[in-house]
């Protein structure tokens, strides 16, 4: 039966057109984005590439103002699943370079609000991200546990942290 399934799937293979799913952000420039560049060096002239918005073609309103006339010069369609662009596109419109500018626009305005978040934060005394796990006892026990010729498994189980945390902490000490 499984035998089955596999011829099937590989015959539809010659039919379909690949999925790519790229879980990369989007903030990053086009050659940065290997699952990007494959596809856009896979479709041929009457393809249609379809993206879940816009802003998914570039990081900001010029690249991605670029990729869309490449595709486009290319006889390429872009099919847009969400947000103002959505729709099947086969030139430039102002709606696509609306929807690009808004995109370049929100991802300008996250950045300040979160920048502006962590510096209020730092003001008030808070410090993002995790709290420490080593504290001061167990900075020093880890050291002379391990003087002591305990393993670094019995280490971490007594103190309570990871195996690597234990490794970390042995660094640390070592350069200090």
């Amino acid at each position: 039966m499984r035998r089955q399934t596999r011829r099937i799937h590989m015959s539809w293979s010659r039919w379909t057109p690949p999925v790519l799913e790229e879980k990369i952000s989007g903030k990053l420039a086009t050659d940065d984005r290997p699952v990007l560049l494959d596809a856009l060096s896979y479709i041929r002239r009457g393809d249609m590439l379809t993206v879940q918005e816009v802003d998914r073609l570039g990081r900001n309103l010029l690249e991605g103002l670029i990729v869309l006339n490449d595709l486009f010069q290319r006889g390429i369609a872009v099919k847009v699943l969400e947000g103002i662009a959505a729709g099947e596109h086969t030139e430039r419109s102002l709606i696509l370079d609306l929807a690009l500018a808004l995109s370049e626009d929100r991802r300008r305005d996250i950045v300040r609000k979160t920048k502006n978040g962590l510096e209020a934060a730092r003001r008030r005394g808070r410090v993002g991200g995790r709290p420490p796990v080593v504290d001061d006892d167990k900075r020093a026990a880890i050291p002379a546990r391990r003087q002591r010729g305990e393993s670094i498994r019995t280490i971490a189980a007594g103190v309570k942290v990871s195996v690597g945390v234990v490794h970390k902490t042995l660094a640390d000490a070592k350069d200090a």
